[in-house]
């Protein structure tokens, strides 16, 4: 899984708040539309000069289309090189290996175009729907839009044998990794660049699951993502291997799954702050989120509360009510602490995770103070008190650990972020106000040097870039 830093930014930094896109006739085209091929000789070319002259009618802002050659064997690169070379908002890369979602990685990493799109060879979409898909990002509504095939609106005409395996995978992506988004493999989706620059590093796969991997990152770090209902056509000559595909894709699901219930994703990075909205300014001394913690504390705690009484049980045959007591409890509190900070108070990655179970178990401890001196007490009082006795004590004592544990935990393990004052500045919701945000990374800045100095190394480029329409 990929987890590297990418250029400009820190492992806290966050996303500033979205902009509406300048707009200008001078600079870089505003949209930059790839098509990744692989042995695309005789559809390529309708295909692109299809898709230019309805940019040229329809589309108010400058474009570009880049053709992204997956090694191809025919005569595709020939064909790319010749539309780069008689058409101004056409440019052609070339990549040694195959893959789409390393030919999407490449062109999108070095493209300077503000919002990136991508789009299948065949236009099995009706080109009516990229206005809408790329109108959001460019508003500053959203971070990512996807075409989706599967809303009431929308129109497809397929075959039973698609139409089951698309439902079903989106079934499986539902249940396994909680995704809300409606259709993950629809070949019609576009990216603010400035979310690319953060996202793409942190995307592993480099064929068909990247679609897929990459609005699963998006998803969970909570950017949003904009569904445009499609009108689709399924290409009968597509030379997408079904089997293979969704094999793969299964993999990956696991893979992604495995990550993000371990915390191994630094998806801090690609949090955003609210608009300039008055509205969205934070108030002073009002705690954010305190329903929805209270709500997952509560959940946290009846399932830690059910590990505590189990390992209780067990610890007791062997040994006696302190050792079970402090054992059941040190085990249990670990647990909590882990499932509180990813849970509850959404605390992501590895960053601080040891401070946090350190401070857990000075919580744990006070807890053990106020069972242990429960248990003492009862012993005190009654003797040779029996089992369920002993049981129905440490509950009261845990439900009165249990309230300061929360407090403990949102006032001083997990405090919101974003309450703190920076140093030699003003505070967050200052910064989001003024709109300046000036301890935010430079993300893109990193990226236009690493443009410049031709990261990327792996992709040569032919024909023109600089077709900026007026």
């Amino acid at each position: 899984m990929r987890t590297d830093t990418p250029a400009g930014t820190t492992a806290t930094g966050t996303l500033p708040a979205r902009e509406h896109l300048p707009v200008g006739a001078a600079g870089p085209p505003v949209l930059d539309v790839v098509i990744p091929v692989f042995n695309e000789e005789k559809d390529l070319e309708p295909c692109v000069r299809r898709l230019h002259g309805h940019l040229a009618r329809t589309f108010p802002y400058g474009f570009r289309i880049t053709v992204a050659d997956n090694a191809s064997t025919d005569r595709t690169p020939r064909v790319a090189a010749a539309l780069a070379a008689s058409v101004a908002e056409v440019r052609a890369f070339r990549l040694e290996q195959k893959g789409r979602g390393r030919a999407l990685r490449a062109v999108w990493a070095a493209s300077d175009a503000p919002v990136l799109a991508y789009m299948d060879v065949d236009l099995s979409t009706d080109l009516n729907a990229l206005l809408p898909l790329v109108a959001p990002l460019i508003s500053g509504h959203s971070d990512l839009a996807i075409g989706s095939r599967l809303t009431r609106s929308s129109r497809v005409v397929r075959g039973a044998k698609r139409e089951f395996v698309s439902r079903t995978y989106n079934l499986i992506l539902r249940g396994s990794l909680a995704a809300r988004f409606s259709d993950a493999q629809c070949g019609f989706k576009a990216i603010r660049r400035d979310v690319a620059e953060r996202l793409l590093p942190m995307v592993e796969d480099p064929g068909w699951f990247f679609d897929t991997e990459l609005l699963v990152l998006a998803e969970r770090a909570g950017l949003r993502i904009h569904e445009v209902p499609v009108d689709w056509v399924d290409d009968p000559d597509s030379t997408v291997h079904i089997v293979r595909t969704a094999v793969d894709d299964l993999k990956g699901v696991l893979r992604i799954g495995r990550a993000l219930a371990v915390g191994a994703l630094p998806l801090d990075r690609l949090a955003r702050p609210f608009g300039d909205d008055p509205r969205d300014r934070r108030i002073r001394g009002v705690p954010g989120g305190l329903a929805r913690q209270l709500v997952g504390f509560c959940a946290v705690g009846v399932l830690s509360t059910l590990c505590y009484l189990l390992l209780y049980s067990v610890f007791r045959t062997a040994a006696g009510p302190q050792t079970a007591n402090a054992a059941a409890l040190l085990l249990s509190a670990v647990a909590n602490t882990a499932a509180n900070r990813r849970l509850t108070f959404g605390v992501r990655g590895r960053d601080r995770a040891v401070r946090h179970q350190a401070q857990g178990l000075v919580v744990f401890g006070i807890g053990l103070a106020l069972t242990s001196g429960s248990l003492a007490a009862l012993d005190a009082a009654a003797g040779s008190p029996s089992h369920g006795t002993e049981l129905a004590v440490l509950v009261t004592a845990n439900l009165a650990a249990t309230v300061l544990r929360f407090l403990l935990f949102r006032a001083w393990v997990f405090p919101d972020r974003r309450d703190l004052p920076r140093a030699g500045d003003g505070t967050e919701s200052d910064a989001r106000t003024t709109g300046t945000a000036s301890d935010l990374p430079r993300a893109a800045d990193a990226a236009s040097d690493a443009r410049t100095t031709g990261t990327a190394s792996d992709v040569r480029t032919t024909g023109t870039t600089t077709g900026v329409r007026r």
